[in-house]
């Protein structure tokens, strides 16, 4: 009970620590930066929409859930890459290790977990252009997003699981640069006789101001230098780059799963899992997200998820105050898992494609291949 009353009181912080926090207000957007930190990495969860916050386990859980990385068997490797926004030339590529770390037992609820993933997102070289050589031919440059994150999370029970993330951004192109550390936090709360009813709070992206700096803000002019001839004099001005927040975010998941059997004596072969996320935002609108996935044995599984916002059936608009969607994802997620098992331990490799419908653009696609040590 001690370690219920805990878990609950965690949760009602979380959600008390946003209390003066206006979110999902529309008229923010744009006022926040880093918003790379808002883009699943990872392709299994990406098919879900992130409606799977609640039951999420292993490294993918660092994204959405960071409690569920205390699930790690033993070792979790990751690697995944996406073509972000079909079209855009903008690519993203994602590792990321879970390692399980102290005392262990049969079902896993005991000890934790420690984790790193890096992501970077690649826009393609891009042509220098200034305002004497608007049509570029003087170089070119490629901005750089580089996240890391630094997680460890532990089983307070079999019932209980909680975790914290560290995060380092760094975000530059040739003469500018900025950096910054965030901090995501969640738990994870799972009942029943077979463990199917799911129920998972997460905190995301709280942390400093950031800001840019580097020789790009450097300005060269011309100074009167006081003297009688009214010369001047070169010299250079370094602008101050206006600070920007993070893009913090309350995560509240539930998930239930079903297992059906092909008889009474053996063990559930089928399973179909149906979850929900409410997604407070502090600088966009609200997202509610549902998905469905199905799971044969540990071989296979499919999933389908839809991501809600205001407006999010109606035509593309750059002025959230008109009316009118305010982002290029249209909802709908989907996406598939093929797992083999190997070794006398039954480790599993797998490998997954997940899909986010945009428009305009051609979509979102991500492929990760995934081997879980037990």
């Amino acid at each position: 009970m001690k370690k219920i009353s805990t878990a609950v009181i965690t949760g009602f912080a979380i959600c008390l620590s946003v209390v003066n926090v206006k979110a999902g207000d529309p008229s923010r957007g744009g006022q926040a930066g880093a918003t790379e930190l808002l883009i699943n990495p990872w392709a299994a969860s990406s098919g879900w929409a992130g409606a799977n916050s609640s039951c999420v386990q292993g490294l993918e859980a660092q994204f959405l859930n960071v409690a569920g990385t205390a699930f790690t068997p033993r070792t979790d490797i990751i690697l995944a890459s996406t073509d972000y926004l079909d079209g855009s030339g903008i690519h993203i590529s994602a590792f990321g290790v879970t390692q399980h770390v102290g005392a262990s037992n049969a079902d896993n609820s005991a000890g934790g977990a420690l984790s790193l993933s890096i992501m970077s997102m690649n826009f393609g070289i891009i042509p220098v252009t200034t305002f004497d050589n608007p049509d570029g031919g003087i170089g070119t440059y490629n901005p750089q997003f580089i996240d890391i994150g630094v997680s460890y999370a532990r089983n307070f029970s079999d019932q209980i699981h909680g975790g914290i993330t560290a995060k380092f951004i760094s975000e530059s192109i040739s003469n500018v640069s900025a950096f910054g550390v965030g901090i995501d936090a969640g738990i994870q709360y799972v009942t029943g006789k077979q463990k199917q009813f799911h129920f998972g709070i997460s905190l995301k992206n709280v942390g400093p101001q950031m800001s840019y700096s580097g020789d790009g803000l450097a300005l060269e002019t011309a100074l009167p230098n006081g003297s009688i001839t009214g010369n001047t004099a070169q010299m250079t001005v370094q602008q101050r780059s206006q600070a920007y927040e993070l893009p913090s975010l309350v995560n509240i998941g539930v998930g239930y799963d079903f297992y059906l059997k092909s008889d009474s004596s053996s063990h559930s072969q089928h399973r179909i899992t149906v979850a929900g996320n409410f997604t407070s935002n502090s600088f966009t609108a609200d997202e509610e997200m549902l998905g469905i996935e199905y799971g044969y044995k540990s071989f296979f599984m499919a999933r389908v998820g839809y991501d809600y916002q205001d407006n999010v059936n109606q035509t593309l608009s750059n002025d959230p105050l008109l009316g009118g969607r305010t982002t290029v994802f249209t909802g709908f997620c989907g996406g598939i898992t093929l797992q083999a098992p190997f070794g006398k331990n039954h480790s599993i490799f797998s490998v997954s494609y997940g899909y986010r419908a945009t428009n305009p653009y051609n979509g979102c696609h991500t492929i990760g291949v995934r081997i879980t040590l037990k």
